[in-house]
Parts: C-alpha cells; structure tokens; sequence
C-alpha cells in the first residue's frame, strides 16, 4: 500500500513539473505558432539564476527574481531576434530557437563549469513532509514530518520529500493562476482573442506584437520558475535542459498542441507511467515465469524479454508518443492535427 501512495505522489509531483514546463510551450504555440526548441534552456536559465541569488539572497528571493529574469530574457529575445525572422516562416522561427538553446548552454559553462553545482533547497524544504510507517504491531501509520530512527529500526518507513510537496503546491497554484488569468481577466481575453483574430484585435487598439511578446515572457517565466523548483529538488547542471526537453515536446504533442488542459492531462500521465515503470523492478521473462506460463523458458532465452520495466523507463514516453501520433494525430485534448 505504502508503494502505491508514495509512487502516486512521486508521479505525481513529477507530472506536475513537466507541466509546469509545458505551459509556457504550449501558451507560445497557442499564441504564436511557435514550437519553442529553446524552452527547455530557459529552464536551465531558471535554476542557475536561482542558485546563484540564493546564495547571496536566500530561496525566497530566488524564487521570485529567477523566473523574472528568465521572463525578461524571453521577452528582449521575442523582440529583438523571433520577431525579425517571423516573416520568414516556421523553419526560420524553429532554427533561431534552435540556436539560442546552444548560445544559452555555452554560456552557462562559461559561467558556471560543466560540473553540476550545489543548489540545496531551503532548511524547511529538506526534510520530509510526511512519513509512512508500516510496522508488523501496529500496522500501516502516517506521521507528519520525520520519524525516529529507533522506530525505522523495528519498522518499514517511507518518507515523502517537502521539496515534491513543494512542488505539487506551486505547480497546482501556477495553473490556478493561468486558469483564473485567461478565463476571469481582461489581460485573458485579449490573448485569446488575438489567438484567433489578430487583425479584430489590432483594429480596436491592441498591440498584437506586444501582447505575443508578452506571452513569450511569460512561457520563459514558467520554465524559469520550473527551473528554480526542479533544479533544488533534482539536479542543477548544464545537460539539465537536453534531459527535460524532449519529454517537454512530448508532453505537448501527447495532451495536443495548444491545450493547457491536455498539457495538463499529459504531465499526469508521462510523470505517473515513469515512476511506476522505475519503481517496478520486472520483466516480461520474470512475470511470465511468475504466472507460470508455458512461454516463460522460452522469453528467458532472450535479452529483449529479461529486459525490466526500470530499464526501459526512459523510452516508455516516446513510445506513447509514437502511438498517440499514429492513433491520434491531435493529441488527447487538441483541436489541430501534426
């Protein structure tokens, strides 16, 4: 039981990074037409920043500059250089991010080193929120914070890091917030509008290349923010934007090009089918021979059944991909096909 609780919550605090990730993608496609291949090097922006000004500042402060800085970066780089090339076309558009995902990480290195540095949470965030404890007398128990080492002695006991509580609360808070801002505010409606009729839009007094400039910002503050939360409770290091952004585009196309809400459903379920595929140590060979079927001798001669789910985890979400793009072109929530 406590497997199955605390591998939920992983997958799920997991999900919810990716789609904290995955907003800000999928609000600049939705509003430009743009698939950002320098997205994920915001996010590797995100954290460097964030390790640096919670050095001399403390987490707090990093928490809300690193994300503006990493808006603001979006932002001069949507006006001085996407916006240029945008007559252009797609290609031109994809090759120009495409650049500046290698501009961003030579940089870093420059800066920082090609080792991973040591960005620790806040005090507050390194212990566990909760505790599982299952013991032989007194059963399965749940404990707010950390428990006795004496008791973890006689018992089995599963803690559930702050950090991924953390998380899950900023991540479930961010998108709260892009609900309630393009549904319930005036800033909302004119970005949708503007997604569906720009030249309306333009002709009743709004900046279009302003507010797509704005919504730029704004996807590069989200992989910010992402970055500063992923960064502590992970890895902070240079190959840290070529790890996430693969899943990222992933995410994107699986929930459906331009849906929040399928970015949303998409997270969950890449986050959740990783974490249960690392965490379950078999094989095809082992289940068969669990079960006791005549096939198990003959899977076990081979290396692609002794093969466990652990090892093919990493694949599992472009496989998914391969079968979405082949039985659902437009994704799980999209209105636009490719």
């Amino acid at each position: 039981m406590e497997f199955f609780a605390v591998s939920t919550l992983n997958g799920l605090s997991y999900g919810l990074l990716l789609f904290l990730l995955s907003s800000g993608l999928t609000l600049i496609f939705s509003m430009m037409g743009v698939l950002n291949f320098a997205h994920a090097s915001f996010y590797m922006v995100g954290a460097y920043v964030g390790y640096s000004l919670s050095r001399s500042l403390g987490f707090a402060p990093a928490l809300l500059v690193a994300p503006l800085a990493a808006g603001l970066l979006g932002a001069l780089f949507e006006r001085l250089c996407l916006r240029r090339v945008h007559r252009h076309g797609n290609v031109s558009e994809l090759l120009v991010t495409f650049g500046l995902s290698y501009v961003l990480l030579e940089a870093i290195q420059l800066a920082y080193g090609r080792i991973a540095v040591d960005f620790q949470p806040p005090e507050l965030l390194r212990g566990p929120v909760f505790t599982i404890v299952h013991s032989a007398a007194s059963g399965l128990s749940v404990a707010a914070g950390a428990v006795s080492p004496a008791l973890c002695r006689v018992a089995a006991c599963t803690p559930f890091p702050a950090t991924r509580a953390f998380m899950m609360a900023v991540s479930l808070a961010m998108l709260a917030a892009l609900w309630l801002l393009l549904t319930r505010t005036r800033i909302g409606l004119v970005i949708q509008s503007a997604l569906t009729h720009p030249e309306m839009v333009e002709a009743l007094g709004h900046d279009v290349a302003r507010v797509r400039m704005g919504v730029f910002g704004a996807g590069a503050a989200l992989a910010g923010l992402a970055g500063v939360i992923g960064g502590s409770t992970f890895i902070t290091e240079p190959a840290m934007a070529a790890t996430v952004g693969p899943v990222v585009f992933v995410v994107v196309v699986v929930g459906g090009m331009g849906s929040l809400a399928g970015a949303f459903l998409a997270s969950l379920l890449i986050g959740l089918l990783q974490t249960f595929a690392v965490a379950i140590d078999a094989s095809a060979a082992s289940l068969a021979q669990a079960l006791g079927l005549p096939l198990a001798p003959a899977l076990a001669a081979h290396s692609l059944f002794r093969l466990t789910l652990a090892q093919v985890a990493p694949i599992l979400p472009y496989l998914l991909l391969v079968l979405m793009l082949v039985f659902r072109p437009r994704g799980l929530l999209g209105t636009r096909e490719g």
